[in-house]
């Protein structure tokens, strides 16, 4: 059955609260499409090809982690962003986005998703008494080496992680957040924690690592996303009935 477009996103709106984030785009709708949505895809990125194969799948709605409209970013409608954008309104096809929301959801958000499919268990926010902290700190169900929770990580993910040995101590704590989150590792040997993961590497992240004495995990950005947007967006459909795929277009980054 159909759902009014403003239904749909005060529901997500809901589940995700992101006024309670200060982000770096909007969230939300950011391109209006059809009123009626039937068939919703989700994605990671709103990358020309997959707004082409979801055009061509009949989406009435799509629903990113990487949206459009980022601070800093040119604002002109030309080049790339005008073919995007051209695509999707010709098309009548709605464009939801959440950036930061979609990381910090307890249950369906990036961290808590790739905790799942790692085998950690959660034990709080890395961002000390904060409920929405968009990073998260856990226990793996046993000790293990940074280079054998590399495997575990390669395993469960499908690409091989970058890891950086800071020392030569068993990983039993863990914190990690998505995407391009290396700049936490600070904030993870602080809370105590024996090993960071998060998806992008950077030159000092290396050092960081070696001199903090925190293992350091780098699992790919894209490979780190794909799971919250599948959670949320399974979430929707589930609710309102809804004709529902999610489309992964690959990236080695």
């Amino acid at each position: 059955m159909p759902v009014d477009r403003s239904v749909l996103i005060a529901t997500a709106n809901e589940l995700l609260k992101p006024e309670m984030f200060s982000d770096y785009c909007p969230n939300g709708l950011q391109v209006e499409g059809v009123q009626s949505i039937s068939k919703l895809i989700a994605g990671v990125t709103a990358c020309q090809a997959f707004i082409d194969r979801a055009v061509e799948e009949g989406a009435d709605a799509i629903l990113v982690h990487h949206g459009f409209f980022w601070k800093g970013e040119d604002p002109t409608v030309v080049g790339m962003k005008y073919r995007r954008l051209r695509k999707l309104i010709e098309n009548g096809v709605n464009l939801i986005a959440y950036h930061l929301p979609l990381d910090a959801h307890p249950t369906l958000g990036n961290n808590a998703l790739l905790a799942d499919q790692l085998n950690i268990e959660i034990t709080g926010g890395l961002e000390p008494g904060n409920p929405y902290s968009v990073g998260s700190i856990g226990r793996l169900n046993k000790p293990l080496s940074a280079e054998r929770f590399g495997l575990v990580v390669a395993e469960a993910l499908g690409r091989e992680p970058q890891v950086v040995e800071g020392g030569d101590h068993l990983i039993h704590t863990i914190a990690w957040c998505t995407g391009s989150a290396q700049g936490y590792i600070e904030q993870a040997a602080m809370a105590g924690a024996d090993a960071y993961l998060s998806g992008e590497i950077s030159e000092p992240t290396v050092h960081s690592a070696r001199e903090l004495g925190v293992h350091y995990i780098a699992a790919g950005h894209h490979a780190t996303e794909r799971y919250g947007v599948q959670g949320v967006g399974e979430y929707l459909a589930k609710q309102f009935n809804l004709e529902y795929a999610f489309i992964d277009i690959d990236n080695p980054a």
